[in-house]
């Protein structure tokens, strides 16, 4: 029998451990097959309090672990298959294994959508990246191309202006899907241009290292172009890590956890932070602050028993 049992090991869940093995808790941290979250696809992190002069993401993270170890948490590996959030005690199963919590703190992360391409997986965090807040800084007078046409893409495009020297919109579409006011914002933008009706197939250069163009495709020609550009950001979206809790916990239209006051959901005893619930802001800051409000509402469900 557990008092906290957190599901997820990246900034939230790992900050929810910190704040509840200080509370003598004693949590079991379940950090899945993909530890520590969307830091470990990035580089350098210099937007995080405390690193004045940067962090590496992986380094980030295992500092975190560390310091969260150091209280009396318990960190095991292993993807939750089942959750039974209707018994009591809570219930969740690894396979064959069974672990009974009092409460829980759910901190699965929101996965970025990516191309699916090879080129694009082997240079993330080295001129691809799915976060323009994040990386933004590094590309200053630099020319970057940005997927996608919806209002995240858009504005994330017109974030960029501020640093790249240009950027290039690509969409599979001949119109935006982005609402009408970000669209007039892009297109009055003169740092902005776009690629209509075009894929990205490649990105370029695998070799060096380091992202140095991108190849695209139009789909009614079939025709492709290359385009020298020194960053590559993916604006297609997000999906939560909730496929589990679907039928037990109340979910929004996008499939991330509803939260009610502080961290709670629904459901007595479980709680939610970080990216699962949080589709505005997406920050490792803002992720560890909501890990810290869970583990204070867990301790204060768990006083109330």
């Amino acid at each position: 029998m557990r008092n906290v049992t957190i599901i997820g090991s990246g900034p939230a869940g790992l900050t929810a451990a910190l704040y509840a093995a200080r509370a003598n808790l004693a949590p079991l941290v379940i950090e899945g097959l993909e530890s520590g979250g969307q830091l470990m696809l990035t580089t350098m992190v210099e937007n995080f309090p405390g690193y004045r002069d940067g962090i590496m993401g992986p380094d980030l993270m295992a500092e975190m672990r560390a310091q969260a170890e150091r209280f009396g948490t318990e960190i095991i590996s292993g993807d939750v298959t089942a959750v039974d959030l209707a018994s009591s005690p809570l219930s969740l199963s690894l396979g064959k294994t069974v672990v009974e919590t009092r409460a829980l703190i759910i901190s699965t992360g929101a996965s970025a959508r990516l191309l699916g391409l090879p080129s694009e997986r082997a240079l993330v965090g080295h001129g691809v990246s799915t976060c323009a807040t994040c990386d933004g800084y590094f590309f200053r007078e630099k020319p970057i191309v940005v997927v996608g046409g919806g209002d995240s893409a858009m504005e994330e495009a017109i974030f960029l202006t501020k640093f790249a020297s240009s950027v290039t919109v690509v969409h599979r579409r001949d119109r935006l899907r982005a609402s009408k006011i970000m669209q007039d914002k892009a297109f009055a933008n003169p740092k902005i241009s776009f690629e209509w009706d075009s894929d990205l197939v490649e990105v370029k250069d695998v070799d060096q290292g380091v992202v140095t163009g991108v190849v695209l495709r139009n789909l009614k020609t079939g025709d492709t172009k290359e385009l020298a550009v020194d960053g590559v950001f993916i604006a297609i979206g997000h999906t939560p890590n909730t496929s589990l809790f679907t039928g037990s916990l109340d979910l929004d239209e996008n499939g991330y956890v509803v939260v009610g006051r502080g961290t709670r959901t629904n459901v007595p005893g479980v709680f939610a932070c970080g990216d699962v619930q949080d589709h505005v802001y997406r920050q490792a800051i803002t992720a560890a602050g909501t890990g810290c409000m869970a583990a204070i509402d867990a301790e204060r469900y768990l006083e109330s028993l």
